[in-house]
């Protein structure tokens, strides 16, 4: 019998058989949570198993008035990501991406092509090293000291990935190689180099959608490189002193 002829094994891919990336036990992630008292988990069934990880989970649920529910959530597992805003206080640039979506391309963006900050998932890397390789990729930027700004869930009705934002400054000499992605990835990156308030306009009148991007401009305008000097803490009690990147010229509005 040859091997084409052959039946495929018994059992669910990805649940007791490995799937074609060699992943079994899929089914497993979410019983046994116990962190809640008020949510158990009754059944975790897997419904696709592509790249990324589809669930149906049915749990019971005890409400605020005290009365159980049992319900029913769909989550899609990607895994965790990490992203960086890589800016140039001196210059009062920031470097991003734009790249084409078909996600939003399909929901109503004009061309489906996003301005986004450098970012991707971890990969079973820690989130800093991950970071790093990734913004090396897209930019061609070898990153130095990192910064951690926050840690969000930015679709938290569907889906879990948790994703650890960063930011680094940046020089021209940083920039050793052209970035654009990795072609066998089919990742097909433009890099952008834009002054920061043209950045920040762009979130603001719609030219940049990306949620994560939107974010981390507004942390940089508000409590990062590019905040008011006077309203950057650095310490308890202590004034930040500007950085060459702050001083406007006389009568120019903060950037």
């Amino acid at each position: 019998m040859s091997t084409r002829d052959r039946a495929p094994a018994p059992g669910r891919p990805g649940v007791d058989v490995p799937d074609r990336r060699g992943r079994t036990g899929l089914d497993a992630a979410g019983r046994g949570l116990a962190r809640n008292p008020d949510v158990v988990v009754r059944d975790v069934e897997v419904t696709s198993y592509g790249w990324h990880v589809l669930r149906r989970t049915t749990f019971d649920h005890r409400r605020r008035d005290g009365r159980w529910t049992t319900e029913q959530r769909e989550t899609y597992d990607r895994g965790d990501g990490a992203t960086v805003l890589l800016h140039d206080p001196v210059r009062r640039t920031v470097l991003l991406t734009r790249q084409f979506r078909y996600p939003a391309y399909v929901n109503g963006h004009p061309d489906g092509m996003l301005v986004e900050t450098a970012a991707g998932l971890l990969d079973g890397e820690d989130p800093e090293t991950a970071v790093r390789r990734e913004a090396e990729e897209e930019t061609g930027v070898v990153v130095g000291p990192l910064t951690h700004v926050l840690d969000a869930y930015t679709s938290p009705g569907s889906v879990t990935e948790r994703v650890r934002f960063f930011a680094a400054p940046y020089t021209a000499a940083d920039r050793t190689g052209a970035g654009g992605g990795l072609a066998e990835d089919g990742e097909d990156i433009e890099v952008l180099e834009l002054p920061f308030t043209e950045a920040l306009a762009m979130a603001r009148d719609g030219r940049i959608t990306d949620a994560k991007t939107i974010l981390l401009l507004q942390w940089a305008a508000l409590d990062g490189p590019f905040a008011p000097a006077a309203a950057r803490p650095v310490g308890p009690g202590r004034a930040a002193r500007p950085s060459p990147g702050d001083r406007a010229a006389p009568g120019t509005p903060p950037g």
